[in-house]
């Protein structure tokens, strides 16, 4: 793509002949805001994580190649050679200023039409899906961690090699699974040594001898790494680029690793031969994240309990800080972490007011996956690289924040159904609850287990098999046999919006009597219309809430939660894998509210549910972050996934000198007490105001939107607003 290439960069840069790192940094930084607003204009508000994605060249076509009557495609031979034709088609991309070579432009997994093969219809399921509003993940693309240690230790050449050994051993019953992987692996190789020939190109042809050079070493980099493993640190960089790029185009994968320690033997190797500075190092890793927002944790302890933080930990903390734009940094707290690495990371959340890092606490996460039943060495392995959740690289198929049950809307069915049954009492709504969240659990699980069955006949993982231990060896695709563990996640969404409900309704009815059950279902079925309905509506929101503190709405979420883990967990006495329970909405929170109509608790019918495990907005005004924290600590799943803390801080914190002492303390303290996942916001309430009415008046703006960060300007209006009301309350 050779019009990607602009020529305007030393008009932006510099004059002088020594481009500095700082500069380069820059304008790719400028660079990459201008292409997210590019992006933003072709297709509207994107809710959802700033990936690397940039769009295509005016001009570009490509079509799928269907091999089903419904004009998709399925399978191992359908995603092969769609995936294998898209790549050869792909625009190239390559720029003097960068360290490393490629953008990626598409999702296939969005460009195919339907995504699940009519022939394995689960019409049987749907009816239950429907009234509990169950979003099934059933054809949805995964959501687990590659081992990327495998790539880089073999290779693509390597990989192959593999492939074909494990070919002659498996024989012809597997010939297609791992003909199609190495189709995949080829098609890879040539978009590789394609960049690399138009790099040489245009080192040819760059007058200015930094650029020229630089144009060079991206040629030769990736001429050596379309085949051999990587051997320095810029080629394991932009060999993880390449993989992520690949397999965001697959299937949108978002899943990274423990950064520190994937590169710390490149670097330390590098550093003492004299081939890099440690500014070398720096620009080599802020290249690397500007490719691409992919999680990635930083410290936390080895499988011994050892500390993995390194220098190499603060040189990925100071590379963000140069980019200074979205990015998933997750450092993992635990009693041996690097306190001077951990200060720093907070002073770099203060200094940037970008959201990042987010924290993840090792001592309940851990307490979680061996109450699960794994041993405490591999629990410390799973490790933070998704929005709400953890996952063993390359061991696990896990389907992470894919599963959500409505909490809110099983409320509601069982609410109506209490009330019509006559005699309504407390007792016999918290029963009624119970058995449809069991049945919507049940269902759940019965999606899970139908998606495990036909998924690799329908969408087989052909890049994550790859990174991935035992789908190589077996000749089987990871979510058909291939994985080492099956930890699959059910996360419940609506906790407060329920938890308020009960409250409200235990503390109005039950305790004060002050309206009958009969007059409660009467106003919300008409969604509190009227003046007395508004009377009541305002009443009912009145009432202890979830987040008070110590309040009859947090003794509701607490059992409410306690009752979902365990319907969860006894799951598996009717399938053979892991059930792992987690609360978390993600980005549905605006969707599972449009799902549910007016409930007790004073909310109306449609409007967005409560984020994650975080209180309804207007839950308290004072105190509220001591009462916030304590009930997500105590409402935490407990076997390994999270209810993330979404935290709001007011930045004018900045101008107290004891401000990093006091939040490092907060963080280490909820971490303490069983929290398991905070992410922290610090904006201007006049910024995010002046933004959400006009976004070019801040285009640079972050937000921490849920587990991820992203431009506040490419959400689209109505998810801005629903972040504006979030951060709005906590002030």
């Amino acid at each position: 793509m050779k019009a990607t290439i602009i020529r305007d960069y030393l008009n932006k840069v510099t004059e002088d002949k020594d481009l500095t790192y700082t500069a380069r940094i820059r304008v790719l930084r400028e660079r990459k805001l201008a292409q997210t607003s590019r992006k933003v204009e072709q297709e509207g508000g994107l809710d959802e994580d700033d990936y690397g994605r940039i769009v295509p060249p005016d001009g570009f076509t490509w079509n799928i190649i269907p091999n089903h009557p419904d004009g998709s495609f399925y399978g191992y031979a359908g995603w092969t050679e769609n995936f294998c034709s898209l790549l050869s088609h792909h625009p190239l991309y390559v720029d003097p200023l960068d360290s490393m070579a490629g953008k990626w432009m598409f999702f296939l997994s969005r460009m195919k039409g339907s995504i699940w093969m009519p022939e394995f219809d689960y019409a049987h399921l749907k009816p239950l899906q429907e009234k509990y509003d169950i979003i099934c993940g059933i054809g949805l693309d995964a959501h687990f961690a590659p081992d990327y240690r495998i790539g880089l230790e073999l290779g693509w050449g390597g990989l192959l090699e593999k492939l074909q050994s494990f070919k002659a051993i498996q024989g012809e019953e597997k010939s297609e699974f791992y003909q199609s992987e190495e189709q995949v692996i080829h098609s890879i190789q040539a978009w590789i040594r394609r960049t690399a020939v138009l790099a040489g190109e245009l080192a040819t042809l760059e007058q200015h001898p930094q650029l020229k050079r630089n144009l060079q070493e991206i040629s030769d980099v990736n001429q050596a790494i379309a085949v051999h493993p990587p051997r320095t640190l810029r080629e394991a960089c932009q060999w993880i680029c390449w993989f992520n790029m690949a397999s965001r185009t697959y299937n949108r994968d978002g899943a990274g690793g423990q950064l520190d320690e994937l590169l710390r033997p490149y670097f330390e190797r590098d550093l003492a031969a004299g081939l890099i500075t440690e500014e070398d190092a720096r620009f080599y890793i802020a290249c690397l994240l500007l490719n691409d927002t992919h999680y990635y944790q930083l410290g936390g302890p080895d499988g011994n309990g050892k500390d993995m933080t390194s220098r190499l930990s603060y040189l990925i903390l100071e590379a963000a800080a140069m980019i200074n734009t979205s990015c998933n940094l997750t450092i993992r707290v635990h009693d041996g972490l690097d306190e001077a690495f951990f200060r720093k990371s907070v002073d770099y959340l203060f200094a940037n007011q970008n959201g990042w890092p987010r924290y993840s606490g090792d001592k309940a996460l851990v307490a979680g996956f061996v109450r699960a039943g794994y041993p405490q060495e591999l629990a410390r392995e799973r490790i933070a690289v998704g929005c709400n959740w953890m996952s063993l690289p390359g061991m696990e198929y896990t389907m992470n924040d894919l599963v959500k049950v409505n909490a809110a809307k099983v409320f509601e069915v069982a609410f109506y159904e209490t009330v019509a049954a006559g005699s309504p009492s407390l007792e016999k709504l918290r029963e009624s609850f119970q058995g449809h969240l069991q049945k919507a659990v049940e269902t759940a699980a019965d999606g899970i287990a139908f998606h495990l069955t036909h998924q690799a006949q329908n969408e087989p993982e052909l890049l994550l098999n790859l990174l991935s231990h035992g789908p190589i060896e077996q000749g089987l695709d990871v979510a058909a046999g291939g994985a080492r563990y099956y930890n699959m996640a059910i996360d419940g969404a609506g906790l407060a919006t329920v938890a308020d409900s009960f409250a409200a309704i235990e503390q109005r009815i039950v305790q004060e009597g002050r309206l009958s059950w009969e007059q409660l279902a009467a106003h919300v079925q008409v969604n509190y219309e009227g003046r007395d309905g508004e009377y009541v509506r305002l009443m009912m929101k009145s009432s202890e809430r979830y987040g008070h503190g110590q309040s009859a709405g947090d003794r509701w979420g607490e059992h409410i939660s306690r009752m979902f883990s365990s319907l969860v967990r006894g799951q598996m006495e009717r399938y053979p894998v892991q059930f792992i329970p987690g609360w978390f909405s993600w980005a549905n929170t605006i969707g599972l509210g449009k799902a549910v109509g007016a409930l007790p608790s004073g909310r109306k019918a449609g409007e967005a549910i409560n984020h994650g495990a975080n209180p309804a907005p207007g839950f308290r005004k004072d105190g509220a972050v001591t009462a916030l924290s304590n009930i997500i600590a105590a409402v935490q799943p407990g076997y390994g996934n999270t209810a993330p803390l979404q935290l709001e801080l007011d930045p004018h914190l900045v101008n107290d000198p004891d401000a990093v002492d006091k939040i490092a303390a907060y963080i280490r303290a909820i971490f303490d007490i069983g929290a398991t996942l905070l992410n922290i916001n610090l904006i201007s309430k006049q910024k995010v105001l002046e933004a959400h009415l006009d976004p070019s008046l801040h285009p640079d703006l972050v937000v921490r939107v849920t587990g991820f960060t992203a431009y506040f300007s490419m959400l689209s209006p109505e998810f801005r607003q629903l972040v504006v009301d979030r951060m709005l309350e906590a002030r």
